[in-house]
């Protein structure tokens, strides 16, 4: 199983950067996770909000096969527990699923089109955070997930 976070822009606050490779070394080598940073789009400011979404779409939809479970990370997607999505990434892992993409859309969301093609919705707050903090948010909770799965101690249990 692969999973790829994938973002449009890069992250440049050092810090977070810093966090997301701490997390990222400690995760399991057989979820080959990685995370893919699609360059802003060219001359996005002479573009609408709709246009630039659809232009979003189409560098996203470059990167995912047919095959490919796509989870885009949405505000109004569902929340889960720790524990919820420990169970989702044990599911996939003994499912047929060889990849998985976790797509971070850029300041407009996501178009209809990345909306239909997505298999689920997930949303990591009802607060608005970065998306610079939520490739770290993501990163952090993948990392708990194989924490839990693996029975290791969790939280206050």
């Amino acid at each position: 199983m692969q999973i790829n976070l994938l973002c449009i822009g890069k992250t440049d606050d050092k810090e977070i950067t810093s966090l997301i490779s701490y997390y990222i070394k400690r995760l399991p080598k057989h979820w080959n996770f990685e995370i893919t940073e699609i360059p802003d789009v060219k001359n996005a400011r002479n573009l609408s909000p709709d246009l630039l979404k659809k232009e979003e779409a189409r560098l996203f939809l470059n990167y995912i096969d047919r095959t490919d479970l796509v989870m885009i990370l949405d505000e109004k997607g569902k929340q889960f527990t720790s524990r919820e999505f420990s169970q989702k990434i044990d599911t996939w892992m003994n499912s047929s699923v060889k990849k998985i993409h976790l797509l971070i859309g850029g300041a407009y969301g996501f178009s209809e089109e990345i909306y239909s093609r997505a298999n689920e919705k997930i949303s990591l707050s009802k607060m608005t955070f970065t998306h610079q903090m939520i490739r770290l948010f993501i990163v952090e909770q993948l990392y708990r997930a194989d924490q839990i799965l693996q029975g290791k101690p969790y939280h206050n249990d």
